[in-house]
């Protein structure tokens, strides 16, 4: 059944009103119509039936019929610091990390880092990326919607300090990313295109971030993060 999420408060027997993108594409991409029925989620972790009772071509009433179990959360807490790409490559990065469970996401601003985000510009990307975020769970059945994080630079981050485990991806690293010893929760930093220089990555080992390999290869920004989150979900998530 096709799910869609709205910002709405969700309960059994409360009418919902759909409107903008969620009723263009129930009505014009879905076409569901009257007595037709799909589930609405809104980030609490819950699924909900919901049965179309006066459709439109601009908003669309529903009704909540009942509450439905949605699919349990990953039991490894990953937050995935993602540097900053441009374009399709970021939001590939985040759709990809957001169906395989990652549980956050804070985007990072670094040395190699090619996409300037003006202080102007940035509400738009932030709502863009929620957009993205949203259409993955959507998608792949997630009832709870990973936040996304202001962009920070990597000295920003680094001050805030974290009791978390917390790994980077670096080409040649000594330790295999499947030789981490994780339990419930870990930071995990991938970086921009051109990689994080030098000074960063001992700047990160000074802050005991361990740097991992994931082996022989030297991955793009947008698959390596993806990758690495299927490895930890299948050593320690719900992919085993």
């Amino acid at each position: 059944m096709h799910r869609i999420h709205t910002g709405q408060t969700l309960e059994p027997e409360i009418e919902v009103l759909l409107q903008g993108r969620s009723a263009h594409y129930v009505t014009r991409v879905l076409r569901v119509g009257w007595g037709e029925s799909v589930v609405l989620f809104n980030g609490d972790g819950f699924d909900y039936a919901a049965e179309v009772i006066r459709p439109g071509k601009k908003e669309i009433l529903m009704q909540v019929r009942s509450r439905l179990p949605a699919r349990a959360e990953s039991p490894l807490h990953i937050t995935l610091v993602q540097a900053v790409s441009r374009g399709e490559r970021m939001d590939l990065s985040l759709q990809k990390c957001t169906e395989l469970g990652v549980a956050a996401f804070q985007p990072l601003i670094s040395e190699r880092v090619e996409v300037r985000i003006q202080p102007e510009k940035l509400g738009k990307r932030m709502a863009h990326w929620s957009r993205v975020v949203i259409s993955a769970c959507e998608q792949s059945g997630r009832a709870v919607v990973p936040p996304v994080y202001e962009p920070l630079t990597l000295a920003g981050w680094l001050e805030r300090g974290s009791t978390t485990p917390r790994l980077v991806l670096e080409p040649g690293a000594d330790t295999p990313l499947v030789k981490a010893q994780l339990k419930g929760e870990t930071e995990l930093v991938v970086g921009p295109e051109g990689g994080f220089n030098d000074v960063e990555l001992g700047l990160m080992r000074l802050n005991g971030i361990q740097s991992v390999s994931l082996g022989p290869r030297i991955l793009r920004t947008e698959t390596a993060g993806p990758a690495a989150v299927a490895i930890l979900q299948t050593m320690v998530g719900d992919l085993r």
